[in-house]
Order: structure tokens, then sequence, then C-alpha cells
């Protein structure tokens, strides 16, 4: 017994119950719970929500009222920064090109076309949502930097101007006779006239003498925020 006594290692005990615990923390070759690494995670989500859902409330739905981009940019965000947080411990770079194209070409899965405001703001929540769930920063100062930038530029791009709505729609037009570009005034008055929309430019397009019709483009600024999905539609496809 004495000799037993003197063998015994209380060091070398340690280390072996240690892996005892921890194996029997293990499931599935995972730890059931590691602090730091959610911490890390949530920290990281948090910022990522809320820089989002500026862009997305006080930027883009200012503006534009459109709910239903509201619902996909939030949602978008955070599915991307979940995918990209739980792969980046993972060495698979060629995967992560290859999983970033497919996550780009996502984009169409649409059935609607869409905007270019609506697509610059979802290719800009994907890159920050992908920053973000990457953890690429070197620090939280630079993390949070990056974030800042995103949000200041877009505010000033907005204050200036940049992503004024303009719309467009194609108008099947039989006075001929003004489309001529020396009675470019006259047929600019006789548009606002008729249609009552705040026209700032005209383009001509087809014009069929036969039947004294051209087809003409008239950029207006909408009164309605809510974009209208059918303004560049001439005519209805027969089922």
């Amino acid at each position: 017994m004495k000799l037993l006594q003197l063998d015994f290692d209380p060091e070398i005990a340690d280390l072996h119950l240690g892996d005892a615990e921890d194996q029997a923390m293990d499931f599935l070759g995972l730890p059931l719970f590691d602090g730091p690494s959610l911490g890390k995670m949530l920290i990281l989500f948090g910022i990522n929500l809320l820089v989002c859902w500026i862009i997305t409330h006080f930027f883009y739905y200012r503006k534009s009222r459109r709910r239903d981009y509201y619902f996909t940019y939030m949602l978008f965000s955070t599915a991307i920064f979940f995918i990209l947080n739980q792969l980046q411990n993972m060495k698979i770079e060629v995967g992560i090109a290859l999983g970033l194209f497919g996550i780009f070409s996502m984009i169409r899965y649409r059935t609607e076309q869409l905007r270019i405001r609506e697509m610059t703001y979802l290719f800009v929540l994907i890159a920050i949502s992908i920053i973000n769930g990457a953890g690429m920063a070197t620090s939280y100062a630079s993390f949070i930097a990056v974030n800042l930038i995103f949000i200041i530029l877009i505010a000033v791009l907005e204050a200036v101007g940049m992503f004024n709505r303009k719309a467009e729609k194609i108008i099947n037009y039989e006075k001929i006779e003004l489309i001529h570009p020396s009675r470019r005034e006259e047929l600019l008055a006789d548009l606002k006239a008729r249609t009552g929309l705040n026209i700032t430019k005209i383009q001509i397009g087809s014009i069929n003498f036969l039947k004294d019709t051209a087809f003409i483009k008239v950029s207006y600024i909408p009164d309605d925020p809510e974009p209208n999905d059918i303004d560049m539609i001439t005519k209805f496809k027969q089922k």
C-alpha cells in the first residue's frame, strides 16, 4: 500500500480526470456547450443584425415602403451570417468560393425582376453579412469600423439623392406628328396633360407609319413610393 501511495501523481490523475470529463461533455465529437464561441457568435450576430436593420429600415424602407423586401433583406442577411459563421473554421477555401458563388446566384430565385435600388441594397446586405459571419476583421474596432463605413456611405448617398426613385412607362402614342424633334415641347405638354404624370424625360421608340403610332418611353417622378410592377408592360400574354 505504501508503494502505491508513493507512485500516485496528483497531476497525472487530474490530467486523466480532465480528459474523462471533457469526453463526457462531448457528443459525436462536438462539445455540448462552448461558452466563448457561443458568446462571440451572439455578439457578432447582434452587430450584424443591428447594422442590417439600420440600413433596411432607415435608408431603404423609409423611401420604398416595400415590406416584402424588408422581410427578404432581414432573413437573407441572417441566413448568410450563420452560413459563413459555421463555415469559418473549416479548411474548404475552394468550397467557400463556390458557396459564395451559389449565394450570389440565388438572387435569381425571384419571379419579379429586381430594380437597381433593390439589387444594390441586397448586394450590400449580403456583403455585410459575409464579412460579419466570417469574422474577417482583425479586431473588434476594425470590425465595427467596417460596418460604420457602410452605414455612413449609404446615409451620404441617400442624402444627396443618389437613390431618388424614378419610374418609367411605355406608351403607345397615336399623335405621331408630335414626335418630331421640333415639336418636343408640345409632345411633353400633351403627355403630361393626358397622363397626369410628372414627366421628366421622353424617348421615342418604334414607329409604325401604317397605323400612325409610336412607342414612347417616359421617365417620371411617381407620387406613390410603392413601385408599379407593370409600368413597362405593353401587352398581357394571352393564356
